[in-house]
């Protein structure tokens, strides 16, 4: 699990990953403002207990997490008001805040996280997942059964976009 301990870290890796990875899928504009206006850390989810760090040799090579929270994406800076907790019979868990370091990428250490996320909201009741997804991330979602709902495209404060994908899954996990 994140501790409030690891949040200097974790932004760090936030930055590194966007950066690193964003490449193609975003100008340098739009990821400079994402991390400045819209990524980082939920520190509601580590309070939840609901966000992950994936290390190695003392080292941040991952994160990501789940809520049972109504917000779909973005750091602390991203979010203004209360929030409200998801009723697991009616409503989807969010998978939140991924973001794997550049040199780790496609390693299976973001999938590893994403079905730990979803079997934990399971658990929890949840039947149904969403995520706001970075375009860097629609086809690693993809391929674990999510499908596109709609396509967003958050305003970030100097003016630029940052397109986002809504993407939903039934869970079929057996309760264990």
């Amino acid at each position: 699990l994140a501790t409030f301990e690891d949040i200097d870290e974790l932004l760090e890796l936030i930055a590194l990953s966007a950066r690193g990875l964003s490449n193609g899928y975003y100008s340098n504009a739009q990821t400079e403002g994402a991390i400045k206006y819209v990524f980082g850390v939920d520190s509601q989810l580590i309070q939840d207990g609901t966000y992950y760090v994936v290390e190695s040799k003392d080292c941040l090579v991952a994160c990501g997490g789940w809520s049972m929270r109504s917000t779909l994406y973005g750091g602390d800076q991203h979010k203004s008001d209360a929030d409200p907790l998801l009723n697991p019979a009616t409503d989807a868990a969010r998978i939140r805040a991924f973001f794997v370091h550049p040199d780790w990428a496609r390693q299976g250490i973001g999938r590893m996280l994403i079905t730990h996320c979803e079997k934990a909201a399971h658990q929890y009741g949840f039947t149904k997942m969403e995520i706001g997804s970075t375009l860097p991330g629609v086809p690693l979602y993809e391929s674990m059964g999510y499908h596109q709902s709609k396509k967003i495209s958050v305003p970030l404060p100097d003016g630029g976009h940052l397109p986002v994908v809504n993407m939903k899954k039934d869970l079929n996990l057996s309760r264990s």
